[in-house]
């Protein structure tokens, strides 16, 4: 079967938080896919909220300036172009946008499922 070939600019974009937009590129409601790819705009000021995932999360930053937390790693970490973060099964994490620019960050769950979870009361969403 040949992989299909997507165009970023034909996907929808769905609101996610605080003025962030997310566009599904490889994954769909039924599951079907072993992996599933979002690109993520984040606007100046945006902050993820601390979360994490039942499982591995890489987030590759293609535009913008920022910083990340990953518990246990220590410091928080300058981000930016050519920037990729590993984020473990269940492991704690948030990004923030510091620069002018919007950031934008492709974000690949090792699931079919984009599956966000976060301290009981937060109100983050996605």
């Amino acid at each position: 079967q040949p992989m299909p070939i997507i165009h970023n600019t034909e996907v929808e974009e769905v609101p996610l938080h605080d003025d962030a937009t997310y566009q599904t590129l490889v994954g769909d409601d039924e599951g079907s896919t072993p992996v599933r790819l979002g690109l993520q705009t984040s606007p100046p000021g945006f902050n993820t909220g601390i979360h994490w995932h039942p499982y591995m999360e890489v987030v590759i930053v293609l535009e913008g300036e920022g910083e990340a937390w990953i518990d246990g790693e220590g410091e928080v970490a300058v981000i930016g172009p050519g920037t990729t973060m590993v984020f473990p099964p269940t492991v704690q994490h948030w990004f923030s946008v510091t620069g002018e620019l919007s950031m934008k960050t492709y974000g690949i769950h090792a699931s079919p499922d984009r599956v966000v979870e976060r301290l009981p009361g937060d109100k983050t969403g996605g």
